[in-house]
């Protein structure tokens, strides 16, 4: 099953929280303290896999989550840190965030990697807080909590040729002719509705062969499938433009190949320049030979042009083999989506945190904040404490003052913690 474009969570783990811990040995009165440190959470990695060639495998499954990081304990003992999560995508996909469509990254390459969410670091044990004001701290720190986000991954096919046209013009029955591809094929229109890619031998020599689904006129702005089609002729180094030449359809094949080439231009200027060799099929059919006239005194000028039946095989042992020899020429594509095409954030210097009264409540936002939050032991005097001094230190506590907090007023960290506001605390 051929899946192309979906959307999943991805949580890293949680860094495993610190321990606190006291030496308890014999003939030792005043051990001090020896809580070991938590270990980190797994992140979440994306590995590009050029033997993977659909997304369905995430289609049943959109909630990815890390594993967490073992808790520190006693004797110093550090926790391990967990397993990462690699998730294998295909080859030729791009990954976006979900919430502002900035592309992330372009994963092109077999084994190519990209960390989409880092685990969280594991909690301090009481033995990093000993100072020479402290020498028997209590207090620990809990694990960091791994990122999470949604993000996009959209497949666009890796293949040497692609071939394109208007619908029913025979793409698929080359395919099938060609390779052990084996496309559904029928006389109506959009038979094909998603890619089909086949291998090509030919003379000890092979390539990889798309047969992307029918374009119509206006398909640039998304018409039909445009989008869904076009994007994946932006992988492929040498395009075949497949022609009706019989005109079965009721069309004029020459205006059909200026509407093409029209589209792809207008979708990616770079894709109208793409190397193209014109092939007009259906050359079994009769009266066939004044329209592949007119078309070459129209376009070979500019085009080489190859005349096949794919549904005989005639001239297609040629076409191929001058595929096999052009192919070497042709560079190989730098596979990088453009950011500047799809982003869509405003960069800017993020506020630290905020604060803002909602009903008769009080609600600090922000990253850090919200992190210290996540890793303070609040049901312990040390945990509390230490956690009051770092909202007086970035400032937090006096913003709350500004924003006329009173004693006994409720206070919400994020969207999950509430506390009492208290002068004496």
């Amino acid at each position: 099953m051929f899946f192309d474009r979906t959307k999943i969570f991805v949580k890293a783990g949680d860094g495993g929280s610190g321990a606190s811990s006291f030496r308890r040995e014999k003939y030792v009165p005043l051990g001090g303290p020896n809580g070991g440190d938590g270990g980190r959470g797994g992140d979440i990695i994306l590995e590009a896999d050029e033997g993977l060639r659909t997304l369905v495998d995430f289609r049943y499954r959109s909630h990815y989550k890390g594993d967490r990081g073992e808790h520190g304990k006693g004797k110093d003992q550090h926790g391990r840190g967990a397993e990462d999560l690699i998730l294998r995508i295909p080859a030729g996909t791009v990954i976006k965030n979900e919430a502002t469509g900035e592309i992330l990254v372009d994963l092109t390459k077999h084994g190519q990697r990209f960390t989409v969410a880092k685990g969280g670091r594991g909690g301090r044990g009481n033995a990093r807080f000993i100072s020479n004001l402290n020498k028997a701290p209590t207090v620990a720190e809990k694990g960091e909590p791994g990122e999470e986000t949604w993000i996009l991954l959209e497949l666009k096919l890796l293949a040497d040729v692609g071939l394109v046209g208007f619908p029913n013009v025979g793409k698929s029955t080359l395919i099938s002719r060609v390779s052990a591809a084996r496309p559904k094929i029928a006389d109506y229109h959009f038979t094909t509705l998603v890619p089909n890619l086949g291998v090509v031998a030919i003379d000890e020599q092979s390539f990889v062969m798309a047969d992307i689904p029918g374009i119509i006129e206006g398909a640039h702005t998304g018409a039909g499938l445009g989008h869904e089609f076009l994007r994946h002729i932006e992988r492929t180094r040498l395009l075949l433009h497949i022609l009706d030449i019989s005109g079965s359809e009721g069309r004029d094949p020459i205006e059909d190949f200026k509407i093409i080439n029209e589209e792809l231009k207008l979708y990616s200027p770079i894709l109208a320049e793409r190397p193209m060799i014109v092939v007009p099929n259906k050359i079994d059919i009769s009266d066939t030979q004044e329209k592949l006239s007119l078309l070459k005194e129209e376009i070979q000028n500019d085009f080489e042009i190859f005349p096949i039946s794919a549904v005989t095989g005639e001239g297609v042992e040629q076409l191929l083999r001058r595929v096999a020899q052009i192919l070497p020429d042709i560079p190989p594509l730098e596979f990088t989506a453009s950011p500047d095409v799809h982003r869509m954030v405003e960069v800017h210097q993020a506020e630290r945190f905020s604060v803002e009264k909602k009903g008769d409540r009080y609600v600090v936002k922000g990253k850090e904040v919200e992190k210290h939050a996540a890793m303070s032991y609040l049901d312990t005097e040390g945990g509390l404490r230490r956690f009051q001094n770092i909202l007086k230190a970035m400032g937090v506590e006096q913003a709350l003052r500004d924003e006329g907090v009173r004693e006994g007023d409720k206070v919400m960290i994020g969207a999950e913690l509430e506390m009492e506001w208290s002068e004496g605390g």
